[in-house]
């Protein structure tokens, strides 16, 4: 196995291999060992592109890997979880697509999925958007900025888009709606609470008419 942008080093091989191994195990009898590390290596180099830090890309790359083989199996109809999927796009997946993703799943639950990712994605969330959440009781600070692939695309019934404009994928057969909220990006968190608090507004509306029931 082998990563295209950067050297691995000897704690990063062990890790990808750790989390191939997990990933096999999840996915036995669904994919076979070929498609689980290319999907894992090509999600390792996706975030190795851009990021400085390197120890716990091998983690990041495990967890976006699974969410992408996951909707691999629903767009070739391996899996069927039975629950309507909701992807939230924006440009750099650090504010509104994750505000939206947090409490869309809080308030979903298991009665429906959610994931989000960036035409542009940033280093970090924005700590004033993980602030604001907070405030909500809503902790979105185990979330991460990603790219969004075709495969996550295709797998989703919804998808909502937020700013990212001709950036943001077209395929046919699935909802699509954009919000047209503002970019919290550079602001405060006083400045931040108004567009969470359109974006729960939204979120709500988006769950009735999906007739998902919304706890929290």
């Amino acid at each position: 196995m082998t990563s295209t942008h950067r050297q691995l080093s000897i704690d990063q091989q062990l890790a990808l291999r750790t989390a191939a191994t997990h990933l096999a195990r999840e996915f036995d009898g669904t994919f076979g060992t070929e498609t689980i590390e290319r999907f894992l290596h090509s999600s390792y180099d996706a975030f190795a592109a851009r990021a400085v830090v390197l120890n716990h890309l091998p983690l990041l790359a495990e967890r976006f890997a699974r969410q992408r083989l996951r909707a691999l199996a629903k767009v070739e109809g391996r899996q069927a979880s039975g629950v309507p999927v909701v992807l939230f796009l924006c440009t750099h997946n650090a504010g509104r697509s994750q505000m939206a993703l947090g409490f869309f799943t809080h308030l979903a639950g298991d009665h429906a999925i959610a994931w989000s990712g960036g035409s542009d994605p940033a280093g970090r969330i924005n700590d004033a958007a993980i602030a604001a959440m907070a405030e909500r009781g809503i902790d979105i600070t185990g979330e991460y900025p990603k790219p969004w692939t075709e495969e996550i695309v295709r797998a989703a019934d919804v998808v909502i888009t937020m700013g990212c404009g001709d950036a943001c994928p077209v395929f046919p057969g699935r909802r699509y709606e954009d919000w047209q909220i503002a970019d919290p990006a550079g602001l405060d968190v006083a400045e931040v609470r108004p567009i969470r608090d359109e974006i729960e507004r939204r979120v709500h509306r988006l769950l009735s008419e999906m007739n998902v029931p919304a706890g929290g």
